[in-house]
């Protein structure tokens, strides 16, 4: 009898398709067998693009005359021994004369489209295939894919994206990657890796840290009140003072000069004020879209500080193990028509729980449901958006991590089918009769917000008549602070019960999070915080969702960015490869995120994927020709770091180290090595070590060999020869025990195959 090959992209995926395919199963090594079906399973990419020595023997040097690199045809090679191992299990099933055609069953999108087109492509296989596409891993889900195979043809122009946006990944990276490392030996230790994705992202945060450390704060002063009306204490207020317009010494509450506000102080202390303008209006607040992967990646990074990797990470064992959400990877934040009659039966099996019980009781009272915002067949491509799945979800056996992105998850799909929240925003000012005599009086601004329907938000426990949090506040913020006033009237005559100037500094521009780097990618760049507006600008982004969590840890595993709590920070190195590059297109992001939307149209047929090859292939030629004249004779000048602690000589940074050793005097032999724990030690803290001998605050970014994250204080310290050394100058260093596992991102946080490849 004939039997159907079934490609899952891991085996646990392969062992959930056993559970809907007639059975019973019979296990081998790596596949599994069943009366109809031979299951078996890639892990990951099992094959990958060959390196340029696959081509040439030459390519094992990097010159500059072999530049660039574009093969004709891309060769394939194995990824590593293990996957040796299961390719030629796959590829022994592939070839077996009972099987009579094969299911791609690799998940359904752009990358295990490439996982499952490589695999047959080295099998050389020729047997008919059909794709089954998966939303959901709940059983009733794979009986349907299962019974709505797709020809493979279908998914021909998807693959096509797949395979070019692989091929421009090796061309761009590795070309711009061998030219800027030939041409900056003598600056850089290792590689300089440059990419097509990792780039563009390199230069958002390099160039904001730059905007940083230019930064000079200039101070300013605030003048805040409490005012108090005649009914006593209980009907008092804040002011924040507001400058007349067009006024040359304050801008809005910020005065320019401490005087100034003194005198404000001064003139308005204890004096009558009236409430000369109260005006109160309503605004509705519409529920937030459903999730995609980016905008559920940025929360829970702005809620819990989980990585963009931890949150996919979570989201990938919702989707496999625990059956609880639908595909993670998507970029859609709506739901197709066709799933209507699900929204229902999946409210009744989220409200279950005990928490989600009176709001998906509201979901399932409704005549009808309001999906204008929420179902639009034309916004959905490969995936919908992130909700939870029709089946009974055992909350008990998610751990944390899982348990937040369910509840994130969970709560959101019911908001979105609830009315809006509404608030009333009153702004009053309250003009002061100053003390002076002149005539001259000072006004001062109170702004309130008050829940009055919760709404969509009382899914997440906000009651009506409770202040409204605006969100993370900065000390700068303080004038535009909302606050619950009492009961107040136009006119009403009030008493300035205490005044007080502050001063402060203007703040930089914050570090970009997590967060906001996957909301920068996402818009190529743009501030953008509107749902809608973001929708319009995702084909444009930087990378695609599946990848831009492994873009950023790509970025610190080379040593181009690391963490500092929730900031992400450019290391030296990664601020001088873009310094280098200056304005470079390959630095860009609107130029990558020209091409990410290139990509989405060769999915659609509205593009090339030749006509792109050719662009990327000629864009590679000008890089390489541009790296190579603009870097030829740059040396980056090593930086002195004062005298020695031991000798007196001046301590010089190297590529390696910082020391006073050098050609022409060897010194005392004190060096401070750069690599420590999986970091490089900044300029900053080896000034610190050298100057007092150990850092007054614990520097971030160490890895363990687990691979976790952890921070600690640094001191120098002698050995019993007379060598200096770094070492950890903390209690359980000094105890000889491991780094601690408080700030640690949980031990499953490791890429799921697909959303681990290349990011170039």
């Amino acid at each position: 009898m004939a039997e159907t090959l079934v490609i899952a992209e891991k085996p646990s995926v392969g062992q959930d398709l056993a559970r809907v395919l007639p059975g019973p199963f019979q296990k081998h090594e790596g596949y599994l067998e069943g009366p109809e079906h031979v299951i078996t399973w890639a892990v990951g990419h099992l094959v990958q693009l060959a390196e340029p020595e696959a081509y040439d023997a030459k390519y094992k040097s990097w010159r500059m005359a072999d530049l660039p690199i574009v093969p004709s045809h891309f060769k394939l090679e194995v990824r590593d021994e293990r996957s040796r191992k299961q390719l030629s299990v796959v590829t022994k099933q592939l070839r077996r004369d009972d099987v009579a055609e094969v299911v791609n069953a690799c998940d359904a999108g752009r990358e295990g489209e490439l996982i499952f087109a490589y695999l047959y492509e080295v099998a050389k296989a020729k047997k008919p295939v059909k794709r089954l596409w998966l939303n959901s891993m709940t059983s009733s889900a794979m009986r349907e894919a299962f019974a709505r195979l797709r020809p493979a043809e279908e998914l021909q122009l998807l693959e096509q994206a797949a395979r070019s946006r692989s091929e421009a990944d090796w061309i761009v990276g590795m070309n711009a990657t061998r030219a800027a490392t030939i041409r900056l030996r003598s600056s850089f230790d290792g590689a300089v890796s440059l990419g097509r994705v990792q780039t563009p992202t390199l230069a958002l945060v390099a160039r904001r840290e730059e905007e940083i450390k230019a930064f000079v704060p200039e101070p300013y002063w605030l003048v805040d009140a409490t005012f108090q009306t005649e009914q006593g204490a209980e009907r008092s207020y804040r002011g924040h003072f507001q400058a007349p317009s067009g006024s040359q010494w304050a801008r809005g509450p910020r005065i320019a000069e401490e005087q100034r506000a003194l005198e404000i102080v001064r003139a308005c202390e204890g004096r009558p004020g009236t409430i000369t303008k109260l005006e109160k209006k309503e605004q509705r607040e519409r529920s937030p879209l459903l999730y995609d992967l980016t905008t559920l990646q940025r929360e829970a990074n702005n809620r819990y500080g989980f990585s963009a990797r931890r949150t996919l990470a979570a989201a990938q064992r919702l989707y496999e193990e625990h059956k609880a959400l639908t595909y993670p990877r998507t970029n859609s934040r709506y739901l197709p028509g066709d799933m209507v009659e699900e929204i229902r039966p999946i409210a009744e099996l989220v409200g279950e729980h005990a928490e989600y019980r009176k709001a998906a009781e509201y979901v399932l009272g409704l005549d009808v449901l309001p999906l204008a915002r929420v179902v639009d067949d034309a916004k959905v491509t490969d995936h919908h958006a992130i909700i939870p799945t029709r089946s009974k979800h055992n909350l008990e056996k998610m751990d944390a991590d899982d348990r937040r992105i369910y509840d994130m998850a969970a709560r959101r799909f019911l908001a979105v089918f609830h009315p809006e929240a509404v608030f009333e925003n009153t702004r009053v000012e309250t003009t002061v009769e100053a003390a002076s005599g002149d005539g001259a009086a000072h006004v001062f601004r109170t702004r309130g917000k008050v829940l009055l329907e919760a709404g969509w938000r009382g899914v997440y426990d906000e009651v009506a008549s409770a202040p409204q949090a605006t969100g993370e506040a900065r000390e700068d913020d303080e004038e535009t602070a909302e606050e619950q006033l009492p009961r107040l009237e136009d006119g009403e005559r009030v008493r300035t019960r205490e005044i007080k100037s502050l001063r402060r500094e203007t703040k930089p521009p914050r570090r970009y999070s997590d967060a906001s780097l996957l909301g920068a990618m996402e818009t190529a760049g743009k501030l953008v915080d509107d749902d809608e507006l973001r929708e319009a600008m995702k084909d444009s982004g930087i990378g695609t969702p599946a990848t831009r969590a492994a873009s950023i840890e790509r970025l610190i595993g080379v040593g181009y960015l690391e963490r500092d709590a929730r900031a992400l920070v450019a290391t030296e190195k990664g601020l001088n490869v873009v310094r280098l590059l200056a304005e470079h297109a390959l630095t860009s992001p609107s130029l990558t995120g020209s091409w990410e939307q290139r990509l989405g149209k060769i999915e659609r047929g509205e593009d090339s994927r030749k006509d792109f090859m050719k662009d990327i292939a000629g864009f590679a030629g000008e890089t390489v020709k541009t790296l190579d004249e603009t870097l030829k004779d740059v040396r980056i000048p090593r930086a002195r770091l004062g005298p020695c602690p031991v000798c007196g000589h001046d301590i010089v940074e190297n590529r390696k180290g910082y020391s006073c050793w050098a050609r022409d005097d060897p010194g005392c032999g004190f060096v401070i090595w750069k690599a420590k724990a999986g970091k490089q030690l900044p300029l900053a803290v080896a000034r610190e070590l050298i100057k007092t001998g150990y850092t007054e605050r614990p520097v971030s970014g160490f890895r363990g060999r687990s691979g976790r994250s952890f921070r600690a204080r640094l001191a120098l310290s002698q050995t019993e020869e007379g060598k200096w050394r770094v070492e950890f100058d903390e209690p359980w260093a000094r105890e000889g025990a491991k780094p601690p596992e408080a700030e640690a991102e949980t031990a499953r946080e490791a890429v799921p195959a697909s959303g681990a490849a290349s990011a170039a």
